[in-house]
């Protein structure tokens, strides 16, 4: 793990050590170098549900799983060139990440918005695993300078482009922010507990609206859905 000039940003291995997991904080900016590969759940229902092998050595190829959809080209040739990788919400995949990180031996998961606390107790810190996130949006192009090469495809017929496997090799990958530490706390969570306490005491001491939407309410066991 080689940390940068500026303050707070490491460059990381797309197969890390347990100890350059450990010393990563939340909010730490990370870029990356090496392999990585995409799979979502086209790729977890054929391995986890439909019981096809993992297509690469995984994790001695990579142990960094992006979630994302690649903008590719293919060449006359048949090569592909990349334009932009844009990662897609994690929390969608919730069912499959534990059979997933057991199987692959991923200790990097890459995407949007994170995944819940419940996954990070339960599936990451017993894999050793962390999450972390794109930074805002948008961000698709800016991330597609940083793959230098695509290394190869799979299942590109049966799953399509945005779902098929790809292998990148990247440098100067990111950025993207520590979500999810090696102990599984998380970021998101953390900062909005301070959000709400500061709604809460900016409210403290007002009246409930006297006028209301039908079905408004201030207690959610009387909302109407």
């Amino acid at each position: 793990m080689e940390q940068l000039k500026r303050k707070n940003i490491t460059t990381l291995s797309t197969n890390p050590t347990e100890e350059d997991l450990t010393k990563l904080n939340l909010g730490q900016i990370v870029y990356l170098k090496g392999l990585i590969y995409t799979a979502r759940e086209g790729v977890y229902k054929k391995v986890l549900e439909e019981d096809e092998n993992i297509p690469i050595n995984l994790p001695k190829i990579s142990a960094t799983n992006f979630h994302c959809s690649p903008a590719a080209v293919e060449s006359d040739t048949g090569s592909f060139s990349i334009g932009a990788v844009t990662a897609t919400a994690s929390f969608r995949f919730s069912k499959w990440i534990g059979p997933w990180l057991e199987k692959s031996g991923a200790k990097i998961i890459l995407g949007k918005g994170g995944m819940s606390s419940k996954d990070y107790k339960e599936h990451f810190v017993p894999n050793g695993a962390i999450y972390l996130t794109t930074v805002g949006y948008g961000t698709g192009a800016l991330l597609g300078r940083g793959v230098r090469s695509v290394e190869s495809i799979h299942w590109k017929n049966e799953l399509g482009i945005a779902q098929a496997m790809w292998v990148l090799k990247v440098k100067d990958f990111g950025p993207f922010i520590v979500e999810s530490d090696h102990s599984g706390n998380s970021l998101f969570e953390r900062e909005n507990s301070k959000i709400e306490e500061k709604i809460k005491k900016a409210y403290e001491g007002t009246k409930s609206p006297i006028l209301k939407r039908f079905g408004e309410t201030d207690n959610r066991t009387d909302e109407l859905i």
